[in-house]
């Protein structure tokens, strides 16, 4: 049976200088009453001073652990939305020094689920000092239910999103269900987008999020890495354009 993942898993692979990926475990994440299988995706970028940045940690794996660690010191955990966190209180055991940065809402989501996780920092709607020379961040906005935090690698001209763009290979499913709620989600590559149930949480507000995206235009992307199927190693601007074209004003 196919399954969502992107093998190998737990390696670190290279998207341009000082910029890589590595791929996880499947999670479930509950919708509905409904497990829902997701692949996982982090993203670890060396900064000027050799800190490392790693986004959405996904779960901590031995060999994985030795290759980041021989890139830098592991300094900044970042937490992009409210339902990306799972595994960062893991990682700051690992690496107690490193800054814990919160998205708007993970602390009261995590309190809801049960979960502890300390988190130092809240990221905002600018890039810190920390990491202002490297990455460029906004808060995606108009949203009801959940705030994004995205982010722009200079270097390598690659946007970092999370959820705002799922992009499910069809041939990857596990089975011929998934693939008809891939297709229904408006989540199905080539032509993945924001999730439908995602995109109607922002009816009534939707210049805010058109205002965010077209802050994200003018980064004129080169790449843009998702955290859930298959990412863009090419053509970047052109598949946001195509990707977020339900925020065209009608």
């Amino acid at each position: 049976m196919a399954t969502p993942i992107y093998e190998p898993l737990n390696t670190l692979k290279k998207v341009a200088d000082n910029i890589w990926i590595a791929d996880g475990e499947i999670i479930k994440m509950r919708v509905a009453g409904v497990g829902i299988p997701f692949p996982t995706r982090m993203t670890i970028v060396k900064l000027n001073d050799t800190d490392l940045w790693c986004h959405s940690p996904i779960k901590p794996d031995e060999q994985l652990l030795e290759e980041i660690n021989t890139l830098g010191e592991v300094k900044h955990l970042i937490s992009p939305n409210k339902i990306h966190y799972a595994y960062i209180e893991d990682w700051k055991k690992l690496y107690p020094h490193a800054i814990a940065w919160s998205s708007p809402g993970v602390e009261k989501r995590a309190q809801s689920q049960n979960i502890t996780v300390k988190f130092d920092r809240a990221l905002e709607n600018k890039s810190p000092a920390e990491w202002s020379n490297d990455i460029d961040q906004l808060i995606f906005r108009g949203s009801r239910v959940i705030e994004e935090v995205v982010f722009f690698h200079n270097p390598s001209k690659t946007l970092i999103l999370t959820d705002l763009i799922e992009n499910f290979e069809l041939e990857r499913a596990p089975n011929m269900l998934w693939r008809s709620a891939y297709k229904l989600a408006g989540i199905a590559d080539p032509d993945g987008k924001t999730p439908i149930d995602m995109r109607l949480t922002f009816l009534g507000q939707k210049e805010k999020a058109r205002q965010c995206y077209l802050r994200m235009l003018k980064w004129k992307p080169e790449k843009v890495i998702l955290a859930h199927g298959r990412w863009y190693d090419k053509n970047g601007t052109r598949e946001l354009e195509r990707a977020f074209k339900w925020l065209e004003k009608s």
